[in-house]
């Protein structure tokens, strides 16, 4: 992927406010706010910001470990996936991201799925 992407929605800067919109979405949603009991939310939202600019074709600056063993032991389940996904759309369209982008990014999160879910 290119940086197309990451370029049109306003690169990390942009990126970061989506991220924090995200969280604020992910940590109000019973489904899921559990599993960020205890992480320091700040360290969280900047590796995050980095991991989806990444994602999305930004530089190449995520040093973080594989998704699959990040979530070894969390056992995610499939709504847990799709209520984190439903948050990262809402998050994207709230700062005016056009559908299809969204569905683009939304794209490579779902590669991810099988390596985050039932670990």
């Amino acid at each position: 992927m290119t940086t197309e992407l990451y370029d049109k929605l306003g690169g990390e800067e942009t990126i970061g406010k989506v991220v924090d919109y995200f969280y604020d979405l992910v940590l109000a949603d019973d489904t899921v706010n559990h599993f960020f009991a205890n992480t320091d939310m700040d360290k969280q939202r900047r590796h995050q910001t980095k991991f989806i600019s990444f994602a999305i074709g930004g530089p190449n600056q995520y040093t973080g470990q594989s998704m699959a063993k990040v979530h070894t032991g969390m056992n995610l389940q499939p709504v847990h996936f799709d209520a984190i996904v439903k948050h990262l759309h809402d998050a994207l369209e709230h700062f005016g991201v056009q559908e299809a982008d969204i569905n683009q990014a939304l794209s490579t999160v779902a590669t991810l799925r099988d390596d985050v879910i039932n670990k």
